[in-house]
């Protein structure tokens, strides 16, 4: 099993110095403020995904595409956030029918396993956040570098992928843990100085009245 895919490597092969960078800093936002940010993520992730079906959806219909596409997207956007434990629902349970498939090729009744992976992914959402988005972060911002390295002529991105797959695989798992720890410490961090300005807000409403008392 390769988490950082050699095919996907290889076909981004021609991927801007620029574009990659971009993406590289995306994902290390996303591995960094996956839970602080995560109602964005959401909407974002949903709309771009809307977008790609409408326009596949228009296509097949001979309809406007880009009209198709824009109106999907901006209609689901609108929805996320209503749909975030859905959305959390399906992709705990993915992860885990695709995980349960990986280990135990054979198995039967992986419809169990989804239910239960999907369920675990809405009881414990906040957990399952941080992990998906940590483990996302990592996996698009490493799948750049080795891009950008590729582009530097440093090595074949394809084959490294390849070669150390297992290595790689167990440096993912470890900074997906690290990034979840991240998370919470910049989730903390984002509450307490929201706590902050709520207070000061407060405590300016209260004087407000006393200065009109005086």
């Amino acid at each position: 099993m390769h988490l950082l895919s050699p095919a996907v490597l290889a076909d981004a092969k021609g991927l801007s110095i620029g574009a990659a960078a971009f993406f590289a800093f995306v994902g290390l936002l996303l591995w960094g403020f996956g839970w602080r940010w995560h109602r964005f993520w959401v909407v974002f992730a949903v709309t771009l995904a809307a977008g790609i079906v409408g326009i596949g959806a228009g296509r097949m219909a001979g309809t406007q595409v880009l009209v198709v596409g824009v109106l999907l997207s901006i209609a689901i956007g609108m929805l996320a956030l209503e749909v975030a434990k859905i959305t959390a629902f399906l992709s705990a349970g993915t992860a885990a029918w695709v995980a349960a498939q990986a280990v135990m090729p054979q198995a039967q009744e992986l419809w169990a396993v989804f239910l239960c992976g999907g369920l675990l992914g809405v009881v414990l959402y906040r957990l399952w956040t941080m992990l998906a988005t940590s483990l996302a972060g990592a996996l698009l911002f490493w799948h750049c570098v080795l891009i950008l390295l590729d582009t530097a002529g440093v090595c074949v991105a394809s084959e490294f992928a390849e070669q150390y797959a297992a290595v790689l695989n167990g440096a993912l798992v470890l900074v997906t843990i690290v990034g979840v720890g991240v998370q919470s410490w910049t989730g903390r961090a984002g509450a307490s100085a929201g706590g902050g300005e709520e207070k000061g807000e407060k405590a300016k409403g209260k004087a407000k009245p006393a200065l009109a008392a005086a």
